[in-house]
């Protein structure tokens, strides 16, 4: 299992999110956030993103879930000491949710394993202090 360890730990995800307002529209209950990924590999070996797994919930407690193969329409292999990044977006209903989940990767020698995204805040500007 040390294997499987060692190539979670080489794939670091970093996330931004940012709140557009000009395409929200609060009084019908839509805040509409982009986030950008930046996943880099700090292994020895290349690796390819498979799928994604997204758990979304808002204030309000809502919960959905997103799954499907790689992200934007790739599947990008990323090579050692490289990052590939992406810029997608979400509609919650509330100024406030959380975002989470995880890449579904492969190693060039066929290892299948998980790259936990942590928990991440979408929120408009000044809604916390």
């Amino acid at each position: 299992m040390r294997q499987l360890t060692e190539l979670t730990d080489s794939i670091k995800i970093c996330v931004e999110t940012e709140y557009i307002e000009q395409q929200s529209d609060p009084d019908d209950g839509k805040y509409l956030f982009t986030y950008t990924v930046t996943i880099s590999n700090y292994g020895n070996d290349a690796a390819t993103l498979a799928s994604r797994h997204w758990i979304i919930t808002d204030a309000n407690g809502h919960r959905s879930e997103i799954q499907g193969k790689g992200v934007v329409g790739e599947t990008p292999t990323i090579e050692p000491n490289t990052s590939f990044q992406y810029t997608s977006g979400t509609v919650l209903e509330t100024p406030l949710g959380i975002m989470q989940g995880c890449y579904q990767m492969e190693s060039v020698s066929g290892t299948k394993f998980d790259a936990p995204i942590k928990p991440f805040r979408l929120a408009v500007p000044g809604l916390i202090h």
